[in-house]
């Protein structure tokens, strides 16, 4: 009788550490799963965004924004990727994201510069996977099992032709061309390759639905690389410019609460000094002249000092000024007083 209770209270045992060890199997299994999720993040697996939640708040809507929407979106209708160009702060961005939710479809975001590769484009490996289990449930018997495997994740691109979403690729010209050499096959023969997947899975076909806005400075500004003609050529362009004098008072209104005077004021400065200065006056610059009045001026309602609204400009536009000397600053003080 003794030895049947120790059998039993042996083999009781086996199965608590049994138990023990497929409970440490499953944490290793969560615990995989939490380093796959950030190595997701690590690696810029970009979410699909509702396009609901991706245009910008404030947006301002005239008919002059109306009609380039329109352009944008009739090129999207008719299945080509379009190339928004045009100088710093005349709202490409905004203009690109409300485009892409006006389709409808799930909105993939990517911003470029120079550190954005092919894989950072289509996906990488992010680390091995690797866990134990020890299975002793039956006495005598020791079952271990290792499992080992890749794990890959896919970055916006892949995400963005599978899903076919609209992938919104701002700063497009300020990432290495040789980057979007994968672009060529998903335009042209509506396949994305990804390399270093092996298999049946390394390549992607390209959703019907998914389309393509991409966004570029002006060639001539800094850090920004001229891309090839094979992939230029598979694009139609859409130039922008700064908006109309009533468009730009709109939108400041809509980002600042000041006065009718104080808005008319601030564009009209702005754009007097964009046709005189020798550096980039774009709309972001007139809503932050703006903001730096509203609080250095209250609401602008007795009308704007002038040597208030140098003094904001000069503090706006005095990091476009190239190097360090105060004597750069000073020259540009100057011009904005001689245009204010």
């Amino acid at each position: 009788m003794a030895d049947d209770t120790s059998r039993e209270r042996k083999v009781r045992g086996r199965k608590i550490r049994s138990g023990r060890k497929r409970k440490e199997g499953r944490k290793a299994k969560k615990e995989l799963a939490r380093k796959a999720s950030q190595a997701r993040e690590r690696n810029g697996d970009s979410p699909l965004e509702d396009p609901e939640e991706v245009v910008p708040e404030p947006f301002v809507e005239t008919d002059a924004v109306a009609s380039l929407r329109s352009r944008i979106t009739g090129w999207l209708e008719a299945d080509q990727p379009v190339h928004l160009i045009g100088p710093t702060g005349s709202g490409k961005t905004a203009l690109a994201l409300s485009a892409a939710a006006e389709r409808g479809r799930p909105v993939v975001w990517l911003n470029g510069d120079d550190a954005v590769d092919t894989a950072a484009l289509v996906g990488d490996h992010a680390g091995g996977e690797r866990y134990k289990e020890n299975d002793q449930f039956v006495g005598g018997v020791s079952k271990k099992t290792e499992i080992v495997r890749e794990r890959w994740v896919d970055n916006p691109l892949s995400v963005a032709v599978r899903e076919g979403a609209t992938l919104v690729y701002n700063e497009f010209s300020r990432s290495d061309p040789a980057a979007h050499n994968v672009l060529l096959s998903v335009f042209e023969e509506g396949v994305l390759e990804r390399p270093g997947k092996r298999g049946e899975d390394r390549t992607i076909e390209v959703h019907p639905e998914f389309r393509a806005i991409v966004t570029s400075n002006d060639v001539e500004y800094a850090g920004v690389h001229d891309q090839q003609d094979a992939l230029l050529d598979r694009f139609v362009g859409v130039r922008l410019d700064y908006y109309d004098a009533e468009t730009e008072r709109e939108i400041v209104r809509a980002h600042v609460d000041l006065s009718d005077e104080a808005v008319d004021t601030i564009v009209d400065t702005t754009r007097a000094l964009r046709d005189e200065l020798d550096v980039v006056v774009g709309t972001r610059a007139a809503i932050t002249a703006a903001k730096g009045l509203a609080v250095f001026d209250g609401q602008g309602d007795e009308g704007v000092d002038d040597d208030l609204l140098v003094e904001v400009f000069t503090d706006v536009l005095a990091p476009k000024v190239a190097g360090e000397d105060a004597a750069d600053v000073e020259a540009l003080r100057s011009s904005i007083a001689g245009v204010c």
